[in-house]
Formats: C-alpha cells, structure tokens, sequence
C-alpha cells in the first residue's frame, strides 16, 4: 500500500513510535477478557502489556547502549549489550540475578514501575537467562527452544537506520541465541527485524514481504517449516472469508517462532481489504490487531507482531486514539524511543 499526496509518507520518528506502540498495543489487547469488536475505537478500563512488551523494550534499550558506546567512540559487542539488558529484565521479574551472571549497571529504563510489573513472562526466557550464560550463534543457550518472544521482542531492532538489513537480522539472530537457541527461532526473528527494517525505510507491505520470502528461501540454511508457513500466510490472505480452523491448520496457533511470524503477517495482509475497498490506515491497524489476536496464550505474540508491523508501516497515526489513551506505560515507550532517535536520526 502507497501513500497518496494528501497523507504523506510517515517520518521516521512516527514509525519507531508506531512500531512499539503498536506491538504493546497488539500485546495488551491479548490480555483482555473478551475480545474487542471489530470496528470498536474504545476499550474499557486499561490496557496493561505484558513481559512480550518489556522484552521488547529491553532489546531496544541494549542496542541503544551499544549505539552510545559508538557514538562516544569506544566499540561495544552489541549482543553482550543486549545480554546484559536481558538480565536487568530479568532482575525486575525474578528479584535477583542469577549467581554466575555479572551484575549490570542499571540504566532509565531500570526506572521504569510500569516494566516492573510481572504479567506473563516469557518462561523460556528466564529460563535461558537463569543460566548466567551469554549464548552465542555458534553455542546458543536452550538450543532445542523456539518460541514465539524471541520474534516479537525483536522489531525493536529493526528500527536502527543508515545500516544494512543483513546487519539488523544478524543482530536479532544473535540475541535469539541468549534464550531462543533453535535455528528456527533465530532465522525467523531475523527475517522479522529485516521486515521491520524495510517497512521504516518506506517499502510497501507487498515490497516487503516479497522480501521476507525471498529472504527466507534464499538463506544459507533454508527451513522448510519456515518457508512453508510464510508462504502459507500470503497464500491466505488473498482469500479473506476463509474458516479460523483453515487458517490455523495450516499457519499454526502462533506459539512456535514461524507460526507466529506467519500468523502475524496474515493478519496484516487478510484485513488491507474492507467490504467497501481499502481499508484507511487506522481501520487497517485496529483490523489487523484484532485479527491477530485470538490465538489463545500465543495472542501477546501475534498481537505484537501485527502491530508492530502495521506501526512501523503507517506510523504512529494509524494507532487508534482511544486506545493509545487506554495504554499503560506509553510514555515509557515514547520516552525509549526517543532516546533511540536522538542518537539515530537527525531532526525531521
């Protein structure tokens, strides 16, 4: 989808803010009790994310520690950056570190009540974070683990600029392996920050997932189950009145890292499409949220990942209003968020 003259194309800014709105929003909605209806601007009560969202936001934080040490002039291992961000979630989750682990300097987001707050942790996350053991591509920790958190916790890392899109997935896939060490796990969450990275560079949702297609086949070592559930997702999509049960038999219940990958994306893609035609931005990203959401205790996950997705596509802007006021911690996000744009892009 382009964007006509009279909505022009979203800054840079309104994309990073867009992308981690988006993604809490997408994980908050999971958590409530009914589901909202389709075409409803408002949500009673408040809209609380999870350990889906503060994950992400600790990726964002240790990347941008690693992007101040650069800019100060001293190099930085980017992943023990991310390491060491991980474990001071993991300090506001389980009240101590584990005992081999290094003890890291707290930073603003440690700050932060609202990412204090332990609702649905990622349990494998804690778990490869209790090693006390930093993986690595080449020794990752909970290797047989592919979960959903490590591809939603990673749109955050596609929303560095001026760098390569082969760059940003390696990063992601990196930080896959302190937790997530299953090749699955680490080449989706990749494949996920690429696409990130290609919407904020104001590619189209069609250039960009041809790219992940391409992206996914054309990779060292190719995983079938990978390949089959993204293309099953755009296979999909172009037949929007499809039964639940079809889709899920064939994309999954979101709770591996590819189910959720391809869950999210055709979500986004089955709802571009109203019954009157194109769908504007904001009836597209609350669509396409909700879409995504109903995939039981994997919905923070697919949730996220739409939003993140649609964020990063439209901007913040597409984001409904009621909701965004509804959503604890926002001011949390936009304040992380800028502090990444300060250090990345140049006034707009």
């Amino acid at each position: 989808m382009s964007f006509a003259p009279h909505h022009p194309a979203p800054t840079q800014s309104s994309r990073a803010h867009g992308c981690l709105l988006g993604g809490a929003l997408g994980d908050a909605l999971a958590c409530r009790p009914g589901r909202v209806p389709e075409g409803s601007a408002a949500v009673p009560g408040s809209l609380r994310f999870t350990g889906t969202t503060q994950l992400a936001l600790y990726s964002l934080d240790g990347l941008l520690d690693a992007l101040e040490w650069a800019n100060a002039g001293t190099g930085a291992d980017v992943n023990a950056c991310i390491w060491l961000a991980y474990l001071r979630w993991y300090l506001t989750q389980e009240g101590s570190l584990p005992p081999s682990a290094p003890a890291p300097q707290p930073r603003w987001i440690d700050s932060q009540e609202v990412l204090h707050q332990r609702l649905d942790p990622d349990g494998t996350s804690l778990s490869g974070l209790a090693t006390g053991e930093m993986g690595t591509s080449f020794r990752p920790v909970n290797p047989e683990a592919k979960g959903a958190a490590t591809v939603s916790r990673s749109a955050a890392f596609g929303l560095v600029p001026h760098i390569e899109t082969a760059m940003v997935s390696k990063i992601s896939s990196d930080a896959a392996s302190l937790t997530h060490g299953h090749p699955a796990a680490r080449q989706t969450a990749g494949l996920f920050s690429g696409f990130i990275h290609h919407l904020c560079a104001g590619e189209s949702l069609a250039q960009a997932t041809q790219w992940i297609l391409a992206a996914a086949t054309d990779a060292e070592q190719p995983l079938p189950e990978l390949l089959e559930r993204l293309a099953a997702a755009q296979r999909l999509a172009a037949s929007p009145h499809l039964p639940p049960e079809k889709v899920s038999q064939e994309l999954g219940g979101g709770n591996t890292a590819e189910e959720a990958l391809a869950v999210g994306l055709y979500s986004v893609l089955v709802t571009a499409e109203g019954p009157d035609g194109p769908r504007t931005p904001r009836e597209h990203a609350s669509a396409a949220i909700l879409a995504a959401v109903p995939f039981g205790a994997a919905g923070h996950n697919t949730g996220s990942i739409a939003g993140s997705i649609l964020g990063a596509h439209y901007g913040e802007e597409c984001l409904p209003v009621d909701w965004l006021e509804a959503l604890e911690g926002r001011d949390e996000i936009r304040g992380l968020v800028d502090q990444l744009l300060k250090v990345t892009v140049a006034p707009e």
